[in-house]
This record gives structure tokens, C-alpha cells and sequence, in this order.
């Protein structure tokens, strides 16, 4: 489980920091009139969040979550900030199980 968490670790951060600076480019847009950040920053946030989905699934399948928590997940890098909080709920969570399987066996 630990060859999932790592990927989904990295990319929560990463698309955490690129929904950020997506927030930022959409100001300059709407705000400013200036489109040329948010035209460079969004299809790279969305092909990130697209990675993000899949390693979730994977963590998800391999620490055999219900759908709804995985949706959750999923949902967490949605909000600026969020993804953030929600990474460090699931590696606590995944950690847990982790040694309490260790120590089961």
C-alpha cells in the first residue's frame, strides 16, 4: 500500500499548489481582463487533477475503501486548501491500518 500512498502523497500536494495558482490566474482574468495565465495554468491543473483521480483509485482499491470515502477524497482536490487537509487525514488513516495490520501479523 505504501507503492500507492507515495503517489497520491505528491500529487495532492501538487494539484493543491495548482488549484492555487489557479485561483490567482482566474482573478488576473476576471479581474484584470488578462486571460493569458489562466489559459497556461488550467489545462495543466486539469491534466494534474486527472492523475490525482487515478491515484486515488489506486490507494483507494489496494486500502479498500467504500466508493463514498473515495468520492470524498476525490472531491478534496476540488477546494483551494482542501486537498491539503485531506492528504494528511488519509496518510494518518493509511498509516493506522498499516501498523495495525503489522501487528495483526
Amino acid at each position: 500500500m505504501e507503492s500507492a500512498l507515495k503517489p497520491f502523497r505528491v500529487l495532492a500536494y501538487v494539484v493543491g499548489c495548482m488549484l492555487l495558482v489557479l485561483c490567482v490566474a482566474m482573478v488576473v482574468r476576471y479581474g484584470f481582463g488578462d486571460p493569458t495565465l489562466s489559459k497556461v495554468i488550467a489545462p495543466i491543473h486539469g491534466g494534474l487533477y486527472m492523475l490525482y483521480l487515478v491515484a486515488v483509485m489506486n490507494l483507494g482499491m489496494k486500502a479498500r475503501w467504500t466508493w463514498q470515502y473515495m468520492l470524498g477524497v476525490m472531491v478534496g482536490g476540488t477546494v483551494p486548501f482542501l486537498s491539503f487537509y485531506i492528504e494528511r487525514r488519509v496518510t494518518q488513516r493509511v498509516q493506522t491500518e498499516q501498523a495495525a495490520a503489522t501487528a495483526d501479523a
